[in-house]
C-alpha cells in the first residue's frame, strides 16, 4: 500500500491553487473580540457551578485561560511553560525536579507558588488518568518541586504538558478550579455551560507583549459543523476548529477561507475483544482483517486526497519520528490473497461473521470510513454488522460493562484516539488498557516489557528504537486495528493572523493571534 511519507505528511498543503496573501496590517494590533467556534466535543457535561473549570470548558480549549508547566510544540517535543526546566533527580527516572517560572500571577493578581501545583496535582491525581502515575509532589524551596512516580518515565515532561494538568491557585480539592480563575493570556468572564465562554485580556500575562487580542467569544459547536461554518461564511465566526477534514478540504478551495491542519490528528482504534469463543482470539482473523481492511480507500472516500494518512495499526502519529509503516504487498490483490489463505489455515475457508461493530457519531467521517471498512473486510470472506449508538453512549461502549470474574468483556467497536506523543500512544494498546480488548499471551508481555524498558530509558535514539520494535509486534499481532488517521483541520477568515493550528488543540493559548 503506497504510504504518505512522514515529510509529505508534515508539509500536505489543504489549500487548492496558491492563492495571494493579502497584505497583513504594519504590526499587530489588538482589536474587539475574535470569534471561534469549536466542534470538538467535551463529554463532561457543564453545569452553572462547574462551568468555569477547566475540566468542563468547551473541549481542548482550556489554556486560554489557564497554563500548564510544560507545552508541547508542533513537532510533540516539551517546551517550558510555567516550569522552567525540569530534569530526573537519579537514573531511576522515578523522581524528577521542577523550577518553576518566576514573577507568575494568576488572574486575581496573586503570585503563583509551589503550594498552587501541589494543591492542583491533588485533583489531578484524583481526576486526570494522565496524571495517576504521580504519586506525590513536593515542594523543596519557593521555586522547586518534586515529582515522585510510581514508574519510571523518561518522558515524564510529556505528561506534564497534558491539557487538563493546569496549575489552578490552591484551594480544597472539592472547590480548586471552580472560580476559572487561571494564569493563562484570557480570563474567563462569562460562561453559558456547554455553549459560550467568554474572555478578556490577560493584562498581567507573564509572556511581555502578549496577548495581542482584547477579548474572545468561543461557542461549543459540536454536532454541529455545517452550522459553525454557515456562521463561518456569514461573518458570525472568525475562526472554526475541529473542522473534518472533508469540509476543510472544500473550504481551502475558495480564496476567502484559509485552512490549516496541526500537523497530526485523531484517528479510530477499531477494539478487537478478545474474549473466550470471540473469532479475535485467533490472531490468523485479526491479521487477516488487517490485510483486508482497504486503507488507501478510506483515506479517499472518508478524509479525502491529502488530508489523511494511512495507519499501521498503532497509536503514533505519522507526524512523529517513532512511525513506522506497517510491510505490506504490493497490491491490493495480493493482500486479499494473503487474508484469504490467514482464514483457510484457521478453519474458515468459507469465511467468517466477526459479528455487530458498534460505533457513534464522533464526527462526520465516520459513517463513509466504517463502509469503506465493512466493503473491504467482505471481499477478503469477512462479516461486519455496523450499529450506530447515541453518541452519550461512546464511553460505555469504549470501556464496557468489563469484569473479567463475570466472563463481561469489552465491545468490538470504533473508539478515537487523540494525537499523543509515542510513549504514551504505545501504553494505549498495554493489556491493562482498554483498548488493547484483553490481549495476552508471549507478544504481548514481550510488549510490555518493550514499554518499560523505553519509559526507564534516559537515551532518545535508542527509547526510539524499541518504539518501532513494539509497533512491528503490533503489526504481527493486531490487537486493535487502527486503519488511518484524519489531520486535525480549522478554518479561519483571513483577517485572523498568527494562528497555527497544533496536532493537540490543546496546546493553543491565542497569545500570538490578531486581526488584520
Amino acid at each position: 500500500m503506497p504510504r504518505i511519507a512522514r515529510r509529505a505528511f508534515l508539509a500536505t498543503p489543504l489549500a487548492g491553487p496558491a492563492v495571494a496573501q493579502p497584505s497583513p496590517a504594519p504590526g499587530p494590533r489588538r482589536r474587539m473580540a475574535l470569534s471561534v467556534a469549536q466542534c470538538a466535543a467535551n463529554r463532561a457535561t457543564a453545569t452553572a457551578q462547574n462551568a468555569r473549570h477547566p475540566y468542563y470548558l468547551p473541549d481542548r480549549t482550556t489554556r486560554i485561560a489557564y497554563n500548564a508547566l510544560v507545552r508541547l510544540d508542533r513537532g510533540m517535543t516539551p517546551q517550558p511553560e510555567l516550569a522552567t526546566d525540569w530534569a530526573p533527580v537519579d537514573d531511576s527516572q522515578r523522581l524528577w525536579r521542577v523550577t518553576l517560572r518566576e514573577g507568575v500571577r494568576f488572574h486575581d493578581g496573586r503570585a503563583m507558588t509551589v503550594e498552587d501545583v501541589v494543591a492542583s496535582f491533588a485533583y489531578h491525581r484524583r481526576h486526570n488518568p494522565a496524571a495517576a502515575a504521580i504519586i506525590r509532589v513536593e515542594p523543596v524551596d519557593a521555586q522547586t518541586l518534586r515529582f515522585h512516580l510510581d514508574a519510571p518515565d523518561a518522558e515524564f515532561p510529556q505528561l506534564l504538558a497534558d491539557h487538563l494538568n493546569v496549575v489552578m491557585p490552591a484551594a480544597p480539592i472539592e472547590s480548586i478550579g471552580l472560580s476559572g480563575i487561571g494564569s493563562g493570556p484570557f480570563m474567563l468572564s462569562a460562561v453559558t455551560p456547554n455553549r459560550v465562554a467568554l474572555y478578556d485580556r490577560n493584562r498581567d500575562y507573564w509572556v511581555p507583549g502578549r496577548p495581542l487580542l482584547d477579548h474572545i467569544e468561543l461557542s461549543n459547536t459540536e454536532g454541529q459543523q455545517e452550522r459553525a461554518l454557515a456562521a463561518l461564511r456569514s461573518g458570525e465566526f472568525d475562526l472554526v476548529l475541529g473542522v473534518e477534514p472533508r469540509a476543510a478540504g472544500a473550504m481551502a478551495r475558495d480564496q476567502d477561507w484559509a485552512v490549516e491542519n496541526g500537523g497530526g490528528g485523531r484517528q479510530y482504534l477499531i477494539q478487537l475483544p478478545k474474549a473466550p469463543g470471540s473469532p479475535f482470539e485467533d490472531r490468523r482473523v485479526r491479521q487477516a482483517l488487517a490485510l483486508a481492511v482497504n486503507r488507501e480507500a478510506i483515506v479517499g472516500q472518508a478524509y479525502g486526497e491529502g488530508l489523511g494518512w494511512v495507519g499501521n495499526d498503532s497509536p503514533v502519529l505519522p507526524s512523529d519520528a517513532a512511525f513506522l509503516a506497517r510491510p505490506g504487498a504490493t497490491n491490493r490483490l495480493e493482500y486479499l490473497a494473503q487474508a484469504r489463505a490467514l482464514l483457510a489455515a484457521a478453519g474458515h475457508s468459507r469465511g467468517i461473521d466477526l459479528g455487530t461493530l458498534y460505533w457513534t457519531p464522533q464526527s462526520p467521517a465516520l459513517p463513509r470510513y466504517l463502509q469503506v471498512l465493512r466493503e473491504g473486510a467482505r471481499e477478503a470472506g469477512l462479516g461486519i454488522t455496523l450499529e450506530q449508538r447515541p453518541l452519550a453512549e461512546e464511553p460505555r461502549m469504549r470501556i464496557g460493562d468489563n469484569d473479567l470474574t463475570q466472563r463481561r468483556f469489552h465491545r468490538f467497536a470504533a473508539a478515537v484516539v487523540e494525537p499523543q506523543h509515542a510513549g504514551a500512544a504505545l501504553g494505549l494498546l498495554r493489556a491493562e488498557a482498554p483498548e488493547a480488548g484483553h490481549w495476552h499471551g508471549p507478544a504481548q508481555q514481550a510488549y510490555a516489557a518493550l514499554h518499560g524498558r523505553a519509559r526507564r530509558e534516559a537515551d532518545a535514539a535508542r527509547r526510539l528504537d524499541m518504539y518501532r520494535d513494539m509497533q512491528r509486534i503490533l503489526h504481527q499481532e493486531v490487537p486493535a486495528l487502527l486503519p488511518a488517521g484524519g489531520l486535525t483541520c480549522a478554518v479561519r477568515r483571513r483577517h485572523v493572523q498568527g494562528f497555527e493550528y497544533h496536532p493537540q488543540p490543546g496546546a493553543l493559548r491565542f497569545d500570538e493571534v490578531w486581526r488584520g
